[in-house]
């Protein structure tokens, strides 16, 4: 079976790896500081907090800017459930805006209606949580303008993007929102195994970011309310979680951090291959805006209602070859807990046609010319 996306071990991650395990410290210890330090180089960001994974992250960055009861949280549907999860976790109202029929993220120009009349009602979110669908960045500048106007805040939930660049800087700067979020779970660009972190320009922000991520506790005197007993004195003055990454994470992902680059020029050059092979079937292929360079996690199609086969068949035909295509993402209002929210079909319809016929192919920096090929040849033989 070829998969849809898979991680890539070297020697380096391994060896990264093994000097934590020989090392003083497999958690809690200075891997991960270098981790973040790396990661706020390379996105041109001020602070980094890493976590156990992205959901933590989202949860987290929703407690960072209080959101609470009483409040909303909007982003898209064409999403993994952790993103809408984690205003759920805080006991606020979710809601969802209906995506872009080219880039798949939410649509700037519904939500820019849809703020006119909550204006008007009195129910404007709190945050607005764009989805960086498959790697490709939504138009932050634009958003950025209607945060200005309507005064929410903002969370990029870039799980899917981390190397991608908007305009003139990379995904992960905040220039146009107050955190941003990446996964490093095994399927996206690099890996920690399991993992995430959040980035923000935001001192408070980012220091109530780090005591979240651990119970809540701080070791600062600056900001403890009682006089310290003495070197060993901290002082819990948040709700937090345990949501620490291990420097046996970060060691991974300091290495695989050093081939970004080229994972994603890789990403690029099968993308071009695709494009060109794939032109003639009765699909539509992934939209690439001029503004912006996407981190290329997947590679979304859609099958035509032309085709041969509908995208149910097509899914289990192409599985039948070895092709492990997937299908991201169910709209997370259909499912049946968000069903018991109050949201029914056709909530979102243009998210609902997009899951009616996308299909993921395989799309790994790995993937060799020779598995490329035959991947294409199933698609021709299934779609033609």
């Amino acid at each position: 079976m070829i998969p849809y996306g898979r991680q890539d071990i070297a020697e380096a991650d391994l060896d990264a790896v093994n000097a934590v395990l020989l090392g003083d410290f497999i958690t809690q210890g200075p891997a991960i500081r270098g981790f973040e330090q790396d990661l706020e180089a390379y996105c041109g960001v001020r602070h980094v907090i890493a976590m156990s994974s992205a959901t933590a992250a989202l949860h987290l960055a929703c407690l960072a800017l209080d959101l609470g009861p009483g409040d909303r949280l909007w982003t898209s549907p064409n999403t993994f459930v952790a993103s809408s999860n984690a205003a759920l976790y805080c006991g606020a109202d979710v809601d969802f805006i209906d995506i872009d029929p080219q880039t798949y993220g939410m649509c700037l120009d519904e939500l820019e209606t849809r703020l006119a009349a909550a204006e008007r009602d009195g129910t404007l979110p709190k945050i607005v949580m764009p989805v960086h669908f498959a790697g490709q960045p939504c138009d932050m500048e634009r958003l950025g303008r209607l945060r200005e106007q309507y005064g929410f805040r903002v969370i990029e939930d870039a799980s899917h993007c981390i190397g991608g660049d908007y305009r003139d800087g990379k995904i992960g700067n905040c220039a146009y929102s107050d955190i941003t979020v990446f996964s490093f779970h095994p399927v996206k660009i690099i890996t920690t195994a399991e993992g995430g972190v959040a980035t923000t320009n935001d001192a408070e922000l980012a220091a109530r970011l780090n005591r979240l991520r651990t119970h809540g506790i701080t070791r600062d005197p600056a900001q403890m309310k009682g006089t310290p007993h003495g070197g060993w004195y901290y002082e819990q003055i948040d709700l937090g979680y345990n949501y620490r990454i291990t420097d046996i994470q970060a060691a991974l992902g300091r290495s695989q951090l050093t081939r970004l680059d080229s994972y994603i020029d890789t990403r690029h050059a099968l993308r071009e291959v695709y494009d060109a092979r794939l032109a003639d079937l009765p699909i539509t292929l992934p939209y690439q805006p001029a503004f912006q360079r996407s981190g290329l996690h997947l590679y979304p199609i859609l099958i035509n209602d032309d085709a041969p086969v509908d995208r149910a068949e097509a899914f289990d035909r192409l599985r039948g070859l070895g092709i492990g295509v997937n299908v991201l993402y169910i709209p997370v209002y259909l499912q049946p807990y968000y069903a018991g929210l109050g949201f029914k079909p056709g909530h979102c319809p243009r998210a609902e046609d997009y899951y009616r016929r996308m299909l993921a192919i395989p799309m790994y920096a790995t993937l060799s010319a020779e598995d490329q090929a035959t991947v294409i040849e199933a698609l021709h033989k299934v779609l033609s």
